[in-house]
């Protein structure tokens, strides 16, 4: 199949030449909002190039693959939808939950398959404890623990437009819970603080945060993050049940020590970068969307899923401001 992709930064490159080792995947199409850097792309790792989406859409790809930054988003999956395409696009969906919802009923609409790409849905820790979660094997699920610490901040500019701490890094962590347990968020109570660089506040943003979650099972869910962890990227669950508890992200490249004497676990060099820790999870995704467009799989992640998501970061938002327990109904 010959698969398009728009947005060539650093995680489009990585998704196109991701891409362009897969089995099922015989030509990449790249284009780019800079002409330029899409055409250094393609000459770099031997795909063709378009030089803008319209024509790359125009010559009819088998699949569209969205890259590019989060403000064309809904416009771009609008466009995939519109050419019959079946489309993946990295979250999140659009800037805002109103967009992200006009989004949503156009692809419900459609029929078009559109993947929205979360890829701990992908990493093996997490479907395997999801399964351990549905089996029942350890029992009833009393407690949960999340957390995503990132080695060192981005850049200012990307806190600009990034949405807030919730909606752009923990929203991971919303869409994650509820692939694991199959519930939903019905309230939170969130708070954060900006410790670090004064961008953040600059930007009415947050650096590290904290929310305390209520599943509709009566299920805790802590969730925790910072942009601040020289220790390494890291990325855990901690799922605590009535017969059992199991740990995602709990291996030789953990970014922890422990305090105690004589233990030496984990040994090993913690991840860098969330590239780093989830790369084999961004392959997966990808092949898996390979089999959305061959019509072999339905849609693993879909908008309403990331519709979810977002609401849930939007509680947590909401929360932290207004400092009280939002509940899920107040957020449409």
């Amino acid at each position: 199949m010959r698969i398009g992709l728009v947005g060539v930064g650093r995680i489009g490159a990585f998704h196109a030449a991701t891409l362009k080792d897969l089995p099922a995947v015989d030509q990449v199409v790249v284009a780019d909002a800079d002409p330029g850097r899409a055409e250094l792309v393609a000459k770099d790792l031997g795909l063709e190039f378009a030089p803008d989406v319209d024509a790359l859409l125009a010559s009819r790809p088998d699949g569209f693959v969205i890259a590019a930054a989060t403000a064309a988003h809904a416009e771009l999956i609008a466009a995939g939808v519109a050419a019959g395409i079946p489309t993946f696009c990295e979250k999140p969906v659009a800037l805002d939950l109103a967009e992200t919802k006009r989004v949503l009923e156009l692809v419900e609409g459609s029929g078009v398959p559109v993947h929205i790409g979360f890829q701990r849905r992908f990493d093996h820790g997490y479907q395997t404890v999801a399964a351990q979660v549905r089996s029942g094997e350890l029992g009833f699920v009393h407690h949960i623990r999340a957390n995503t610490n990132d080695a060192f901040p981005p850049p200012a500019e990307y806190i600009r437009t990034s949405g807030g701490f919730f909606r752009d890094c923990t929203v991971h962590d919303f869409d994650i819970i509820r692939f694991v347990t199959g519930r939903e968020v019905v309230s939170a109570f969130a708070t954060g603080a900006n410790r670090g660089e004064s961008f953040f506040g600059e930007y009415g943003d947050v650096d590290a945060a904290a929310a305390l979650l209520t599943l509709d099972d009566g299920t805790f869910v802590a969730v925790s993050g910072t942009r601040y962890n020289a220790a390494g990227h890291d990325v855990r669950m901690e799922v605590l049940g009535s017969l059992g508890s199991v740990a995602v992200g709990l291996d030789e490249h953990t970014a922890l020590r422990s305090a105690e004497e004589g233990v030496t676990f984990p040994g090993g060099q913690p991840h860098a970068t969330f590239m780093d820790r989830f790369r084999p999870a961004y392959v997966a995704e990808l092949s898996a969307f390979t089999e959305v467009v061959a019509g072999r799989r339905e849609v693993p992640c879909t908008v309403r899923d990331a519709y979810q998501a977002f609401r849930t970061a939007d509680a947590c938002e909401l929360s932290r401001r207004e400092n009280r327990v939002v509940t899920l109904d107040e957020i449409a």
